[in-house]
C-alpha cells in the first residue's frame, strides 16, 4: 500500500507578505513541488511522463486554510493520492506544525493527456500501477464552478517568470491573479481562508495579457481568469477580516 509521503519546511521571511503569512504563490507551488516529487517515487511522475510524451494536467484544486502557516514555523508537507478511476486521479495534501497541529488541507484532481494530441489518455492504461490511501484530507466533489455577473476586471501582463519548465504558465500564478484582482484596500485588510481553482483550459506563453472578471460578495470573491475571450479558469477565494 502506498504511503503517505512528508517533506518538512521551515517557512521564510521572502515566502511571506507584509503580515508575516505565507504567500499564495508559495502554498500552491509547494503543494505542487511535493505532488510531484512524490509522483517521482510512485514511477508516475514527470521523468516516466517526458520519455512517453504524456503530461498531467490539473482540472480543480480545493484549498482551506485553517491556520494560515507564518514565517520561521517548521512546517511538514504531506500529500498521498486518495483515488483514481482511470480517467481521474485525486491527490490530497495536508499541511501540519510543528507541533502536528492541521495547518492546511487540500484536495485536487488531475487527468493525465497525450501530449501530441492534447487529449486526455486513460491511467491505468498508459502508467505503471500505484496504489491509493483511501483517506481525504478534505472530503469534496470537484464540481463545475457557477458563472457570475462580473463587478470589475483586472488586467494582469504574462511575465517570462511565470513560464515553467512544461511550457505553461504556472498553476500557481493562477492563484496569484486570482488574490491580486480584488485590490490592494480589501487584500490589506483580509486574509485569505480558502482558494478553490477549477481550471479550464492552458495558458500560453505567449499571450500578452490575462483578464480577471472580479465579483466581491462580502467574505467571497469570484474570478473569472480569461485570455484572448476563452474561459482558462475560475476561482472562489473566502477571507476573513483581520484582527486588531
Amino acid at each position: 500500500m502506498t504511503d503517505k509521503y512528508v517533506e518538512k519546511r521551515v517557512l521564510q521571511a521572502y515566502q511571506c507578505d507584509r503580515y508575516g503569512n505565507v504567500r499564495p504563490l508559495i502554498l500552491m507551488n509547494e503543494l505542487q513541488g511535493i505532488a510531484d516529487t512524490h509522483a517521482e517515487v510512485l514511477g508516475c511522475g514527470r521523468t516516466y511522463l517526458i520519455e512517453h510524451n504524456m503530461a498531467w494536467v490539473v482540472t480543480h484544486y480545493l484549498v482551506d486554510i485553517i491556520e494560515m502557516p507564518r514565517e520561521a514555523e517548521e512546517l511538514s508537507f504531506i500529500t498521498w493520492p486518495s483515488d483514481h478511476d482511470g480517467l481521474r486521479a485525486t491527490r490530497d495534501f495536508e499541511v501540519r506544525g510543528s507541533d502536528g497541529r492541521l495547518m492546511v488541507r487540500a484536495t485536487s484532481q488531475w487527468i493525465l493527456i497525450d501530449m501530441t494530441r492534447r487529449r486526455p489518455i486513460r491511467s491505468d492504461e498508459n502508467l505503471p500501477s500505484w496504489s491509493v490511501v483511501p483517506e481525504r484530507a478534505w472530503d469534496r466533489t470537484f464540481d463545475k464552478f457557477p458563472d457570475f455577473e462580473s463587478e470589475k476586471t483586472h488586467v494582469f501582463k504574462c511575465r517570462f517568470d511565470d513560464i515553467d519548465v512544461n511550457q505553461h504558465i504556472n498553476n500557481a500564478v493562477y492563484a496569484v491573479w486570482a488574490t491580486e484582482s480584488v485590490g490592494y484596500a480589501y487584500r490589506n485588510q483580509h486574509t485569505l481562508k480558502r482558494i478553490e481553482l477549477n481550471f479550464k483550459k492552458e495558458i500560453s506563453p505567449d499571450t500578452p495579457e490575462i483578464s480577471v472578471d472580479v465579483a466581491i460578495d462580502g467574505l467571497v470573491s469570484h474570478h473569472k481568469i480569461k485570455s484572448n475571450d476563452v474561459d482558462n479558469a475560475f476561482v472562489v477565494c473566502t477571507w476573513e477580516e483581520m484582527k486588531g
